[in-house]
């Protein structure tokens, strides 16, 4: 499923002479933002060091930065000892690992500083919501990637250029982004692949007790949906890509060959819902996270979840979460204003092991 602006589709994924370039690649240079996410950094890190090791050799290098070169504190609490960013001068391969809260903690800096590393013919790649920074920064018009999908929609509305996807990871020329999680296990993996063979990835996934490597078709949520999935899965999926203006149900009949009556029996069976309403909170939730990770106001996150009125929109907002939509964005505020996580920060430790000279 792609949200956004589809020009992208104009331009092969997997270029040939990007891909050329990418099998190359060795140096591995990270970007933290603060409040990253530990477990997607590290990850992606993982995988490039057990390379090294099953490999004999040490075939890949990586170097972690912040933008002022002083230890970066993740969304856990912990802090990460970080070069300053000239250390990426040498990087074939930059990462901006994103996490909680990426609009409130990505800088000018940040932007200008993958903005410099674009220009220089670098890999720019995002792991977790470190697309938001690509795009942000203007590096991902006519490009598709992947973004947790908790910031899909907000994204999506945001820039509407940029194709987002659903997807676990995305490789597209010479922009490289992922989900978080896991998912940065699945896209190294790739990338390690087209350096070093399918042999070193079986041997990398043994050891890591892997037993299924996505691929970058792989969604990142799975179906919930039983024996009915697929039909579900596709109308669901239908859904999603007709939020700001809601199918009715004798739309969502005719697109799934089914009749009304046969539609909501079927629905009800594997979701435990009907229909519409799953539909009505399937749209409260995507405002929710409009609410909760974008700078939209109210009336705009209205419109965009496909409310009528603010008066509906409250109302039903209101019995899906307990609270109104101005209610929940006061909420987010004070709860960012009290500090980016629930952490001490004198309890943070360093993980100096994470860093390579």
């Amino acid at each position: 499923m792609s949200i956004g602006n589809s020009n992208w589709r104009a331009a092969a994924l997997d270029d040939t002479h990007f891909a050329a370039q990418l099998r190359s690649a060795t140096h591995f240079a990270f970007l933290l933002v603060p409040n990253f996410s530990m477990i997607a950094f590290v990850n992606a890190l993982e995988v490039l060091r057990m390379a090294n090791q099953v490999s004999g050799g040490d075939i890949f290098e990586w170097s972690v930065s912040g933008i002022e070169g002083l230890p970066v504190r993740a969304s856990n609490g912990l802090t990460v000892p970080a070069f300053s960013a000239d250390r990426m001068d040498r990087a074939d391969v930059v990462f901006v690992c994103g996490g909680n809260d990426i609009e409130r903690t990505t800088t000018a800096a940040h932007l200008n500083l993958v903005r410099q590393y674009a220009r220089s013919g670098k890999f720019i790649g995002g792991i977790c919501t470190g697309a938001y920074v690509l795009a942000k920064a203007g590096l991902l018009k006519g490009y598709t990637c992947a973004i947790h999908w908790e910031y899909l929609y907000a994204q999506a509305e945001r820039f509407f250029e940029v194709g987002f996807e659903e997807r676990v990871f995305r490789i597209d020329r010479d922009r490289l982004t992922c989900a978080g999680g896991i998912a940065p296990v699945d896209m190294m993996l790739d990338i390690v692949r087209r350096s070093l063979g399918s042999e070193i990835v079986a041997m990398i996934s043994s050891q890591f007790s892997l037993n299924n490597i996505r691929s970058t078709d792989a969604r990142q949520k799975t179906t919930r949906y039983g024996s009915s999935r697929s039909l579900v899965s596709a109308i669901t999926e239908l859904m999603e890509c007709n939020i700001e203006t809601p199918l009715s149900l004798d739309t969502l009949s005719v697109r799934s060959g089914l009749s009304e009556r046969q539609l909501s029996r079927t629905f009800r069976n594997a979701v435990g819902q009907p229909v519409m309403k799953y539909y009505r909170s399937l749209r409260l939730h995507h405002a929710r996270q409009l609410l909760s990770q974008s700078s939209f106001s109210l009336t705009e996150v209205c419109i965009a979840c496909g409310f009528q009125s603010h008066a509906h929109f409250a109302t039903a907002y209101r019995k899906e979460f307990g609270l109104t939509p101005g209610q929940e964005r006061e909420r987010g505020d004070r709860g960012l204003a009290g500090g980016e996580s629930g952490y001490n920060s004198d309890g943070g430790s360093a993980v100096a092991s994470l860093v390579v000279p």
